[in-house]
């Protein structure tokens, strides 16, 4: 549980106490409810970490939407987008272990989590990890509902394939941008768990199993 949903909770179980104290019993379940689904939110299960060489494990739990080639500053990359809606666990994880390289935050819009021009107006956290022979760069997207990103990370900390690293609150977007020859293992439309399911591996890893789409070049954080 993050701490966060304790603290939610008792807001709206203190706000019920005192609205059935005052107005009546039943006046005291909206806040009860409220409480019971912040605490169900913040939820935060243990995951099962792939051990696999190579592996590069999804940051967040949610629906793939976008597997794509695009280009970033003049670089060539595999873009994976994963959407996180309101009843998905909201906690995020580092795809892969190894040197945190740069942390950037951009303060920005709230477009839907869904629109693709999120990925480069909305608020959000780009972190870059060098490790296992590769570098991945991963997002941290905030959405329509989503009014805070959490990162944890700083320049220079060693991390571990799947380590708690942040959340974004409410529905929201993770990217994760990977060298042109990763092998992608997920497609549009598959559900993946932070932590627990390998979108790609490293070109030393299994064999691609799905197609890469192309999508037109864009400068800058994409």
């Amino acid at each position: 549980m993050v701490r966060d949903g304790y603290l939610y909770a008792l807001a709206f179980l203190a706000v019920g106490a005192l609205l059935g104290s005052t107005l009546g019993p039943a006046y005291s379940i909206p806040g009860i409810l409220l409480a019971a689904f912040f605490l169900w939110f913040f939820r935060d299960p243990e995951r099962t970490i792939p051990g696999d060489p190579g592996a590069i494990v999804s940051p967040g739990d949610g629906k793939v939407t976008a597997v794509l080639a695009t280009t970033v500053d003049g670089q060539r990359r595999l873009r994976i987008s994963i959407f996180l809606n309101v009843f998905n666990v909201h906690v995020n994880r580092t795809p892969i272990a190894g040197t945190v390289r740069s942390v950037r935050y951009q303060k920005g819009q709230y477009l839907n989590a869904m629109n693709p021009a999120c990925a480069e107006h909305n608020e959000q956290s780009v972190i870059t990890v060098e490790g296992e022979g590769q570098e991945v760069t991963f997002k941290q997207i905030a959405g329509l509902l989503a009014r805070r990103i959490v990162c944890n990370l700083k320049v220079g900390d060693a991390v571990t394939r799947g380590q708690r690293m942040g959340l974004i609150k409410f529905g929201s977007r993770v990217d994760v941008l990977l060298e042109p020859d990763a092998r992608v293992q997920v497609k549009v439309g598959d559900r993946v768990q932070g932590g627990a399911s390998v979108l790609a591996y490293h070109r030393s890893g299994p064999r691609q199993l799905v197609d890469v789409a192309a999508e037109p070049v864009q400068q800058g954080a994409s």
